[in-house]
C-alpha cells in the first residue's frame, strides 16, 4: 500500500502543530510531516511535540540539514524520539540549502562528503556500535549511545542530483525527493538508488533489504487552486515543468500520488501552498477524501 501523508509547513507558526497533528492522528492519515528550514522551527523539538500528542500517526522530519549538527547529536535525538516512540518517527538528514548553511558560518567544500560520513556514522550509533573516525568532517573517538534504540531505526536522506542519490543507495535506508520531483523523476531517482545499493552490496555494507522513497507533491485543493499552485511554481522557477503538481479535487489527486506511486514512490506526501488558506482542511482532505481513493 502506498503511505500517504500531508506535510505541516513550517511558515506556520508553531503554536498551529498541536491542532494539526491531533486531525491528522484521529483521521486516516498515514503519516504527518514537517520541515527544519531555516530560520524557522526545530525539527526534532517539533517532531517531539507531535509525537507526544498523537498516538497512531507517523511523524517525518525531512530534514535536519548535517551541516548544523554534530553527528553524536544527531544520533541522541534520534535514538530518544524512537524510544519514546517506537516505530512511529521517521527522520531524515540532508545538505541544507547552501546558502542558509553559508548564513551561519556551516557551509562546507564538499557536501557529499559530509552527507556521506554523517550517514555512516549515524547509522553505526543507531545500531547500538561504539564509532570512531577521522573523517574530513566527521571525527568520533570511541562514541557509542548509552540510550540506542531498542530495535532497527531506518536512516532516511534528501537528494536531489545524480551523485547524491546514488548515496542514498549506497548508505541510506530510505530517500527523501522534492516536490519538484515528476513522476519520470521517481523513476531516474530509483535507477540511481539501485546503483548506488548494487555499489554497496559488491562493498559489504549495512543495507537494509529495502529502500523507501519518500516524495512531496505539491497540491492544492478549492476554488482558486489553480492559482495557487501557478503561482508557487512560478516562485520556485519551476512553471515550465511538466506534470508537476497538482490542482484540484480528491480524484485529481489520487491520480497524481498513483502516478508517483507506480514510477517507484512508496510514500507520497501532499505539500499544500505556502498559502494554504485551511491547513486543518487541507489534512482532512487528504485523510478523508483522497486516503480512500489511493490504493
Amino acid at each position: 500500500m502506498t503511505a500517504l501523508g500531508a506535510v505541516f509547513r513550517p511558515q506556520l507558526p508553531p503554536e498551529r502543530l498541536r491542532d494539526i497533528a491531533r486531525l491528522a492522528d484521529a483521521s486516516a492519515l498515514d503519516e504527518l510531516w514537517l520541515w527544519e528550514d531555516c530560520f524557522r522551527e526545530g525539527g526534532i523539538s517539533t517532531a517531539a511535540a507531535a509525537l507526544a500528542w498523537t498516538e497512531r500517526v507517523k511523524v517525518g522530519v525531512g530534514l535536519l540539514p548535517v551541516p548544523l549538527r554534530n553527528v553524536a547529536i544527531t544520533a541522541m535525538e534520534v535514538a530518544s524520539l524512537h524510544r519514546m516512540f517506537p516505530g512511529r518517527a521517521v527522520v531524515g538528514i540532508g545538505h541544507g540549502v547552501q546558502d542558509w548553511m553559508g548564513q551561519v558560518g556551516a557551509r562546507v567544500e564538499s557536501p557529499v562528503t559530509l552527507l556521506r560520513e554523517h550517514l555512516v556514522a549515524l547509522r553505526a550509533l543507531l545500531r547500538g556500535e561504539r564509532v570512531s573516525t577521522e573523517g574530513r568532517y566527521v571525527r568520533l573517538d570511541d562514541v557509542g549511545l548509552d540510550w540506542p534504540p531498542a530495535t532497527p531505526v531506518p536512516v532516511l536522506a534528501g537528494a536531489t542530483g545524480p551523485r547524491t542519490l546514488r548515496l542514498t543507495g549506497e548508505a541510506a535506508d530510505g530517500t527523501i525527493l522534492t516536490a519538484s520531483t515528476t513522476a519520470d523523476g521517481v523513476r531516474r531517482a530509483r535507477q540511481l538508488i539501485d546503483e548506488g545499493r548494487e555499489a554497496a552490496l559488491r562493498s559489504g555494507a549495512h543495507l537494509t533489504e529495502s529502500h523507501r522513497v519518500v516524495v512531496y507533491l505539491l497540491t492544492a485543493t478549492g476554488p482558486d487552486a489553480a492559482r495557487r499552485l501557478r503561482a508557487e511554481l512560478g516562485d520556485e522557477g519551476l512553471q515550465d515543468v511538466p506534470d508537476l503538481g497538482v490542482a484540484g479535487d480528491a480524484g485529481a489527486v489520487a491520480k497524481a500520488v498513483q502516478r508517483l506511486a507506480e514510477a517507484g514512490a512508496d510514500a507520497v506526501i501532499l505539500q499544500p501552498t505556502r498559502d494554504e488558506p485551511d491547513p486543518e482542511g487541507f489534512v482532512r482532505f487528504a485523510a478523508e477524501e483522497v486516503r480512500p481513493l489511493v490504493p
